[in-house]
């Protein structure tokens, strides 16, 4: 598959393709539809409902943000959606219909990988439009407590992301890139969501990662991995920088140096949702 050399383009699909799996924290069966739009941005419909209207995904539809990132669409909820925005975003797709059934984007293996390859299955289709992303006069920063992601201006997409967890098999670890579609595929969509072994009980408990198993996501015990071996030795932090990515799409990447340390679903949809009051007030 040949990917966009950057994202100053807009791109859609060539053709329809599905994928179906189970919901990470609903642990419900759920199926995707990915088609071909013929307008700019991210429009999600419903397999099950096909009356109901389709809605352009925006930061201003976030409702939660426990482990992932959830959208209150009209009157249906859609949960999980980052990695497969993830994966649309990060290889250069600016626009496209979601069908869905459930609430849930099912979780496959944790990663944007799968979502690349399926969309490797049904080609990308360059458009006229030009696209780019918003460019920044000047920083912007959000933060909660010790954490904060910001974004500087600079010409083309830089991110990076710090963590830090007292679990020495993930300890602290820093990973920055020049993002482009190729970057993104061979560097940051293989990398899987993780958690720690000693949380496991008390979120089942709450109702989440219902769906989780050690198929669909890294466990840590500890100084060790209880389903080695890992994508990357820093498998984590670039898992982070995959969020990032999917909760940005919800306004469109940037043209921006983006930096979050130990960043959050939350975090990075308070910083999508600053740029998208930057992007509604620019003119044109």
């Amino acid at each position: 598959m040949s990917w966009p050399a950057d994202y100053t383009g807009a791109w859609t699909l060539q053709a329809s393709v599905e994928r179906h799996g189970v919901g990470l924290h609903s642990g419900v069966e759920t199926r995707v539809r990915l088609q071909p739009s013929a307008r700019p941005g991210y429009w999600v419909g419903w397999l099950d409902a096909p009356q109901l209207r389709l809605c352009r995904l925006t930061p201003a539809q976030v409702r939660d943000t426990r482990l992932c990132t959830a959208l209150q669409l009209d009157q249906r909820r859609l949960a999980t959606v980052e990695h497969l925005l993830a994966a649309l975003a990060g290889t250069g797709v600016t626009q496209a219909e979601i069908l869905v059934t459930g609430e849930e984007v099912p979780i496959l293996d944790g990663s944007a990988l799968p979502w690349v390859e399926a969309l490797a299955e049904a080609g990308l289709q360059a458009l006229p439009e030009p696209s780019g992303g918003l460019a920044l006069a000047e920083p912007i920063t959000v933060s909660s407590g010790a954490s904060f992601a910001t974004a500087l201006p600079y010409e083309g997409l830089r991110l990076g992301a710090a963590i830090e967890f007292a679990e020495a098999a993930i300890g602290r670890q820093l990973f920055s890139l020049d993002l482009s579609p190729g970057q993104f595929v061979a560097e940051i969509a293989p990398a899987r969501t993780f958690g720690l072994r000693s949380q496991v009980d008390q979120l089942r408990s709450a109702g989440l990662i219902q769906g989780g198993c050690l198929d669909n996501a890294l466990v840590c015990d500890g100084d060790h991995w209880l389903n080695p071996p890992l994508r990357f030795s820093d498998e984590p932090v670039r898992h982070k920088i995959l969020d990032l990515i999917g909760d940005l799409a919800l306004v469109g990447l940037p043209r921006a140096h983006v930096f979050a340390y130990r960043g959050s679903h939350g975090l990075h949809t308070s910083l999508a949702a600053v740029l998208a009051g930057l992007s509604s007030s620019t003119p044109g």
